[in-house]
């Protein structure tokens, strides 16, 4: 049985030890709905740029990094339910956006300070994700 279909993983994460400043899931998922919009415009931008040779590949390879670690965070924490994996994850996804803006900003400003946002509200979930996988253990 999907374990996200079944809404079991929302049982279990509920039961987590969390900290108390962490946001509601309703609001988590909305700034996940402000962000990904965000983060996609953005890997278009600097993939086109690449493919028509205005950037170097190497200006990429933070964006797939990121995604890649971003995309597979969920299933991480709420398939595999496993926090200390989750947090090695999440801490990933967090240097690959200061490797993104590092790339980047040579040749969009636009693009780096767009990542801002991004990184602010994954340090605060970074810190969440620590805790819980200490509190939690």
């Amino acid at each position: 049985m999907n374990q996200f279909a079944s809404n079991d993983w929302r049982a279990w994460y509920d039961q987590l030890v969390k900290p108390s400043w962490t946001p509601a899931p309703q609001t988590i998922g909305l700034i996940w709905q402000i962000l990904y919009p965000i983060i996609l415009v953005c890997f278009v931008f600097v993939l086109v740029q690449v493919v028509r040779g205005k950037y170097p590949g190497r200006v990429l390879i933070p964006f797939v990094v990121n995604l890649v670690a971003n995309l597979i965070f969920t299933p991480i924490q709420f398939g595999l339910r496993n926090l200390p994996l989750a947090s090695v994850d999440i801490l990933i996804v967090w240097a690959s956006i200061i490797w993104m803006i590092l790339a980047v900003r040579k040749y969009n400003r636009w693009v780096a300070w767009a990542q801002l946002p991004y990184l602010v509200w994954v340090s605060i979930a970074m810190g969440i994700q620590f805790y819980m996988t200490l509190m939690n253990a």
